[in-house]
């Protein structure tokens, strides 16, 4: 027996929705006193913004690496 796997048809792109999602996260964490939960609504917010610029890095045309990885690239190619 054969598993179908559900579709999902998006209305919204992968950066509009990460954007929506972070806006969501971060007006609980405003909503929430300071402690645990807080941070970790503040934590998915730089998660989201993180995944975001990840995503518009690699959508550039002609994107250059990271600096970081500039030397791990180097020593690939040698």
């Amino acid at each position: 027996m054969s598993k179908l796997r559900r579709r999902i048809e998006h209305t919204a792109s992968f950066a509009q929705r990460l954007i929506e999602e972070a806006a969501k996260f971060r007006e609980a964490a405003e909503r929430l006193p300071p402690g645990t939960e807080r941070e970790l609504l503040k934590k998915r917010v730089r998660q989201a913004e993180a995944a975001l610029q990840i995503n518009d890095r690699l959508a550039a045309p002609q994107s250059a690496p990271p600096a970081a990885l500039g030397h791990v690239l180097a020593t690939k190619h040698r």
